[in-house]
């Protein structure tokens, strides 16, 4: 990392730009407490701190800055922010657009003289992408109380290693997780900034829009269990064969989803154990993504998937389960707060975004609302994800004008 020369967007992206990057897959890899992951906190700590922000992390692991110049009780206060951390081979933007762009944007309030009727603070979320524990926005859903402390502590990830065991090593108390009423009603309403993930602004050719909902979506894992054997001795027609099942199964994911009108259906991941070039899996667990505006079709779909699953898995004489890692419905974002941010950004269309974000989480305890910087690639979590750096600095002129209309009304 090097230190900043200026206060631009570009500018505090280009310092972490060797932070996390993955030489094998591109991109950056920044998973929750590795050491791109501490790196980044520490960069956005000191960045805080050089704009005279008061820090502090809470006991679920969520950096708060403050910027309350006038000392003022902290509470109805104004949240903005996002996250740090990518999934493996994730672009430049996602997460850290919406904290370099808060920080800019507190520049650009201390330099217009606003004089703030309430605190502000920028948080930053751990392990939004949920990369490391299969749970997306577990820092914030933390601090609601939508996931139970115990299951987390539980959780492990492809080394075995707790969530409980890794928060021991990285300075956090895992007895001391969980819903934090008291800070949650301290926020009046919470503003995040992110690149958009989709072409919406590349077609209408804007460079900043207004979230207006996060269509559900929801994680699950199929697992599918046959018998180990041996390659070259296994004849085919003696094999109970889990991954041609899983196979099988995944171009009926995408079957089936194109069947659905407007749903994303996918499967990223597949484990094989043992995992042997010259071995036939035990077993193989495929991690399936499903996303539809309706939760009814969300599970109407998922259903579906689980009949091809089961037909599939006996045609092999394999056994399959299914288990459900996360669900999040779709959130419609505050209609006060989005009007109002229409109000202030009146050129700014309003879009739906299939991708789920903290703010999603705190939506369903606070009103909260979104802005989208255009990325013109239509790409994101992969390498190829952009954001010019005009669109950036207008991203971050958006958000002050936002943050400056909230804290002095």
């Amino acid at each position: 990392m090097t230190a900043t020369t200026e206060s631009t967007v570009a500018g505090l992206i280009a310092d972490i730009s060797d932070v996390g990057a993955d030489p094998v897959r591109g991109g950056f890899t920044r998973p929750i407490h590795s050491a791109a992951d501490h790196d980044l906190r520490a960069w956005f700590v000191e960045q805080a701190e050089r704009r005279s922000l008061d820090v502090e992390t809470d006991r679920n692991g969520i950096v708060w800055a403050w910027w309350n110049p006038g000392r003022l009780p902290i509470r109805d206060a104004v949240v903005t922010g996002s996250h740090l951390d990518s999934v493996p081979g994730g672009g430049a933007y996602d997460g850290p657009l919406g904290v370099a762009t808060a920080l800019v944007a507190v520049d650009h309030l201390v330099s217009r003289g606003v004089a703030p009727h309430r605190p502000l603070s920028i948080a930053v979320f751990p392990e939004e992408e949920g990369s490391r524990y299969g749970l997306a926005c577990l820092g914030s859903q933390l601090l609601t109380g939508d996931v139970d402390p115990d299951r987390v502590r539980g959780l492990t990830d492809s080394d075995g290693v707790t969530f409980a065991e890794l928060a021991s090593r990285n300075g956090l108390d895992p007895h001391h997780i969980g819903p934090d009423p008291t800070r949650l009603a301290s926020v009046g309403s919470f503003v995040e900034l992110h690149v958009e993930q989709g072409r919406g602004l590349i077609d209408l050719e804007r460079p900043i829009a207004i979230g207006n909902s996060i269509i559900g979506h929801g994680r699950w894992m199929l697992s599918f269990r046959g018998q180990g054997n041996h390659a070259g001795t296994t004849l085919m027609h003696d094999r109970s064969d889990p991954m041609v099942a899983a196979a099988s199964t995944v171009s009926s994911v995408r079957a089936l989803a194109r069947r659905t009108t407007g749903a994303r259906a996918t499967v990223g991941r597949l484990d094989a154990v043992p995992g042997g070039t010259n071995v036939i899996a035990s077993r193989v667990d495929v991690w399936l993504d499903v996303r539809h505006p309706s939760d009814e079709v969300v599970a109407t779909l998922v259903a579906s998937i689980m009949d091809a699953a089961r037909i599939a898995a006996a045609d092999e004489d394999c056994r399959v389960t299914l288990t459900e890692a996360s669900v999040s419905p779709t959130v419609a974002f505050d209609v006060d707060l989005r009007d109002r941010l229409r109000r202030v950004l009146p050129d700014a269309p309003v879009l739906d975004t299939g991708a789920g974000h903290d703010a999603g989480v705190l939506g369903e305890h606070l009103p909260t609302s979104m802005l989208f910087v255009r990325n013109p690639t239509g790409i994101s979590h992969a390498p190829e994800e952009h954001v010019e750096g005009a669109d950036a600095e207008t991203g971050a002129v958006a958000l002050a004008d936002v943050l400056a209309d909230l804290l002095v009304r």
